[in-house]
C-alpha cells in the first residue's frame, strides 16, 4: 500500500511482441484481458485463456481464434511460452503458480498491451474518471476522419460491439489503468490525463503517492510528445503546470478561461449536448454530442484536442465524427422502459463518476419523475475510504437503494458494509430515503414496487448489480 508494485516493474522495455510465442490469458474474460486478446489474435499470435465460468465473451474470443477454457487447470500451459495475467490475479492462482514453477515468462496485461502497440503512434488516456469514454470518443473520432485506429478500451464501443481492435492505421489508443501503477509502461507520444483524484488508496495508500505516480506517467510522454490535462480539475490543472514548468508541450481543456482548449455556452437538450469550443488558433467551432453531461463535454474536449492538436486531424472531421458517437456500454447506458419506468445503467465505482451520473440522471429526470438510484459500492476499501463521499454524490437522487458491496479482488473487512453509506446519507439529510437491500435477488422486486411513470431508475457500479436492469424491467411487466 505505497504505490509501488512489487510483482511488475513498469518502467522496463516490454518485450518484443514475436518473441512472446504461444500466449496464455489467466482470466481471459475480463475487460482489459479480453481486449488484449483480441489485439494479439489480430496480430496472428497463438492464444488460449482461461476463466471461471462461461460467458458472451470467451464465446466471442473462441470465434476469434483463441483457445478458452472454463476453469483453471496447470494443463492449460502445456506449449505455453508466455502467461498473461492482471493485477487482480492471485500468485496462489493454480495456474499462476504453475507459469512460477515451469519458468514461463509472465506479463501484465498492460505489458503484453504494449508489446503490440510497439511502431505504432500511442495515445495513452489516464485518469479517476472518464478514461474509457474518452478512449472511445478519441476512436471515433479518428475513424470518422478517415484513419483506422487501434485500440483497447475497458468498455465496449457500442456502434462496434468490442472494446478492442488492430486497425490499419499508424495511430494505437489505449486506455491507461492507473489503479495498480500500470500505466507507466506505454511510454506514448499523447497522453491524456481527464483528472486526478485520492482513488486506489488500497493500492497508493495517500493522494500524494496517487499524485506521484501521475507525474511519473506525464514524464513517460516522448520528449516531443504532448500532454492533454482537464484546467477544471485541480490535480491534472497542477500536473499541467508542472509538466509545463519542466519543458514538455501541454495543452490544458475546460470551461475555464485560462485553459488553452475553451468551452463555453454549454446548451443541453435531453440527451443532446453543445458547446462552443475554442482552440489555440482562436477560432470558435460547435461540439456537439448525442450524450448528456457536462463531464462527457469534458471528455469530448479532450478527444478534440487530442485529434487536432495532437495528431494534426482537420477539425470539422473530428466535430462531425464526435457528434456521431454512440456511447461505450455501461457508461449512462439505456436498458430500456416499461411502464412509464426508464431503466439505465452505468460503470460508475468512485465517487467523482456516481456524482457525475447521478447529477446527469437528476437534470435528465427534473420534475417529470422521481431519480431512483440502485448503488452497489465496489471493493471494501474503497468504501470504508470514500463511504462520505459517495453518499455526497447520491444526494441529488430522490430514491437510493444500497446493495452489499462486491468485493471484486477483496476480502470482506469486519465492519465495513453498505451501511456505512447510508448512514453518511443520512447524516447529509434526516429526510433521505435510503435503503439497504442486502438480497441480491430482492432488489428488483423492491425497485418495481416503489417506481411509478415517469421516474427514471439508475443501477451504478462495477459489480453484477448491471445486471439488475434487465430484471427490473421484467418485474415492471416487460417481456
Amino acid at each position: 500500500m505505497n504505490g509501488a508494485n512489487e510483482r511488475f516493474d513498469f518502467t522496463d522495455a516490454v518485450p518484443p511482441l514475436e518473441e512472446l510465442g504461444a500466449v496464455h490469458f489467466i482470466a481471459i474474460g475480463g475487460a482489459g484481458m479480453s481486449g488484449v486478446a483480441r489485439v494479439m489474435l489480430a496480430r496472428g499470435c497463438r492464444v488460449s485463456g482461461s476463466d471461471a465460468k462461461e460467458s458472451p465473451v470467451l464465446a466471442a474470443l473462441q470465434a476469434e481464434g483463441a483457445t478458452v477454457h472454463v476453469g483453471h487447470a496447470e494443463s492449460h500451459l502445456d506449449g505455453v511460452q508466455t502467461v498473461v495475467i492482471s493485477s487482480a490475479i492471485r500468485e496462489n492462482n493454480i495456474e499462476l503458480s504453475a507459469a512460477r514453477a515451469r519458468g514461463l515468462r509472465v506479463l501484465h496485461r498492460s505489458q503484453a498491451l504494449a508489446s503490440t502497440m510497439a511502431g505504432s503512434r500511442r495515445v495513452a488516456v489516464a485518469g479517476a474518471n472518464g478514461k474509457t469514454t474518452t478512449t472511445s470518443m478519441l476512436t471515433v473520432a479518428l475513424q470518422h476522419c478517415g484513419i483506422d485506429p487501434s485500440f483497447a478500451a475497458g468498455g465496449e464501443l457500442a456502434k462496434h460491439g468490442t472494446n478492442a481492435h488492430w486497425g490499419t492505421g499508424d495511430v494505437f489508443v489505449a486506455e491507461a489503468d492507473e489503479s495498480d501503477g500500470s500505466f507507466l509502461v506505454y511510454r506514448p507520444e499523447v497522453g491524456v490525463v481527464t483528472n486526478v483524484q485520492p482513488d486506489h488508496l488500497d493500492f497508493y495508500g495517500t493522494f500524494e503517492r496517487v499524485q506521484e505516480a501521475y507525474a511519473a506517467f506525464a514524464a513517460s510522454i516522448e520528449p516531443d510528445g504532448l500532454l492533454v490535462a482537464c484546467h477544471d480539475d485541480a490535480g491534472s490543472r497542477s500536473l499541467a503546470e508542472e509538466a509545463r514548468a519542466s519543458g514538455a508541450r501541454v495543452l490544458t481543456y475546460g470551461f475555464s478561461t485560462d485553459a488553452d482548449v475553451v468551452l463555453r455556452d454549454e446548451v443541453s437538450r435531453g440527451l443532446m449536448s453543445r458547446v462552443t469550443v475554442t482552440g489555440p488558433d482562436g477560432t470558435d467551432r460547435a461540439l456537439r454530442i448525442n450524450i448528456p453531461g457536462r463531464h462527457n463535454l469534458l471528455n469530448a474536449a479532450a478527444a478534440y484536442t487530442v485529434a487536432v492538436e495532437g495528431l494534426a486531424q482537420e477539425p470539422t472531421r473530428v466535430l462531425d465524427g464526435l457528434f456521431g458517437f454512440t456511447g461505450t456500454r455501461r457508461r449512462f447506458e439505456l436498458k430500456g422502459s416499461a411502464a412509464g419506468v426508464t431503466v439505465v445503467d452505468d460503470y460508475a465505482h468512485n465517487p467523482g463518476k456516481v456524482a457525475a451520473v447521478v447529477s446527469t440522471a437528476a437534470a435528465l429526470v427534473g420534475d417529470r419523475g422521481r431519480l431512483v438510484v440502485v448503488f452497489q459500492p465496489h471493493l471494501y476499501s474503497r468504501t470504508r475510504d470514500f463511504a462520505a463521499a459517495f453518499a455526497q454524490a447520491l444526494v441529488p437522487a430522490d430514491v437510493v437503494l444500497l446493495m452489499e458491496i462486491y468485493g471484486a479482488r477483496e476480502d470482506p473487512v469486519p465492519g465495513v458494509s453498505s451501511a456505512l453509506v447510508a448512514d453518511a446519507l443520512t447524516a447529509l439529510d434526516a429526510s433521505a430515503d435510503v435503503r439497504v437491500v442486502p438480497s441480491w435477488s430482492a432488489v428488483a422486486d423492491t425497485v418495481a414496487e416503489l417506481v411509478a411513470e415517469g421516474d427514471l431508475v439508475l443501477t451504478v457500479g462495477a459489480g453484477d448489480v448491471t445486471m439488475i436492469g434487465p430484471e427490473i424491467l421484467r418485474a415492471l411487466g416487460r417481456p
